[in-house]
């Protein structure tokens, strides 16, 4: 790919952070954040992927880069409307047995914001039964797993067995992809590869696999004018030991970029064409927010991958970014509401 390619890629995620960036207060926690009933998807998940989404920019940028600095500040944003991490303790009085709150910490453990006073606690609910119990599908299993060892608590569960229950661990039959297979998989990717940073995480056979069929998903999802679960895929692409052709990629990014918006914003999906014609206007902020996100992390990666940038993290499976400063002191319902494969999800 051309250097011109490479400086198109990094306008969309620019534009993006930039609509992120004017958008910061709309990933704020209401005070609905911690009451029974309020609306998990609408408060807690929209933070956690900012923050996944920023912690994973911020390892694959490096620190001259101007979106470096970008995924850095809101990260910080993201950990203060945590309390620094005191929300997360809270949620574990009030939900002691939901997933979510620990998904969602481990995206600021990983990036060295810790709350060890949530910790001691979320490591005392992993050791019961009814942690180790609870039902959810393999992917948000691998997640969870995930999540614990970023936060420190181990358990025999091995992510080998639980891989092989997912969609793509199964290795299925390549014309049986669809919109949720596609977002299933793409949270393996992530899982195996903590977001990016180890390709060498993924099995032979499923980058093989991969390999092979992500390009004419890749085309069959934008075609059809997936713009999220296209950058999704993109991410995968770039993540993978050995990513697709650079013309694929090519393609793949003028789409994104002719759909994305002169603000940055990126709608989920194109406008069905049989609607009113006429200028295609933004669309509301949980209508856009989260492939806004993933077209910034798409972007990152991608002109990571493209400009040889982490080629021993590609090779041997190197760590992300160090931790963000926080010199701030630490402050030592049961059902899961959150409807995510992970975070983002």
């Amino acid at each position: 790919m051309t250097a011109l390619g490479v400086s198109e890629i990094r306008e969309v995620g620019a534009a993006a952070f930039a609509w992120l960036s004017a958008h910061r207060g709309d990933f704020a926690l209401g005070e609905d954040a911690l009451t029974a009933d309020g609306h998990v998807d609408a408060t807690w998940k929209p933070l956690g992927e900012l923050a996944q989404t920023c912690a994973s920019v911020r390892a694959h940028t490096p620190p001259s880069d101007p979106l470096h600095a970008c995924a850095h500040d809101l990260l910080r944003f993201a950990w203060q409307q945590t309390g620094r991490g005191e929300l997360f303790l809270r949620l574990q009085q009030t939900e002691p047995f939901a997933t979510y709150p620990l998904e969602i910490y481990s995206v600021f453990a990983s990036a060295g914001l810790r709350h060890p006073g949530y910790e001691a606690a979320a490591a005392l609910t992993a050791r019961t039964r009814s942690w180790r119990l609870t039902e959810q599908d393999p992917t948000r299993r691998l997640g969870v797993l995930k999540a614990e060892r970023r936060s420190g608590i181990r358990r025999p569960e091995r992510d080998a067995e639980v891989l092989r229950r997912t969609w793509l661990g199964g290795l299925p039959e390549p014309w049986t992809f669809e919109r949720s297979s596609g977002y299933a998989l793409t949270h393996v990717v992530f899982h195996l590869t903590d977001w990016g940073r180890t390709p060498a995480g993924v099995p032979a056979d499923l980058a093989a696999y991969l390999a092979h069929w992500l390009p004419p998903w890749l085309d069959t999802c934008l075609d059809a004018g997936m713009w999220d679960l296209g950058c999704e895929l993109l991410v995968v692409a770039a993540s993978l030991p050995c990513p697709p052709d650079h013309t694929t990629l090519q393609h793949a990014w003028t789409t994104i970029a002719r759909a994305q918006h002169d603000s940055g914003a990126l709608p989920q999906q194109a406008p069905d064409p049989r609607d009113d014609a006429g200028a295609d206007p933004e669309p509301d902020f949980l209508q856009c927010y989260h492939s806004t996100l993933m077209a910034a992390f798409a972007a990152a990666q991608t002109v990571k991958c493209l400009t040889g940038e982490g080629r021993e993290g590609r090779e041997r499976g190197g760590g992300g970014g160090g931790a963000v400063e926080d010199r701030a002191p630490y402050v030592g319902g049961t059902q899961n509401r959150y409807r995510g494969q992970g975070v983002p999800g």
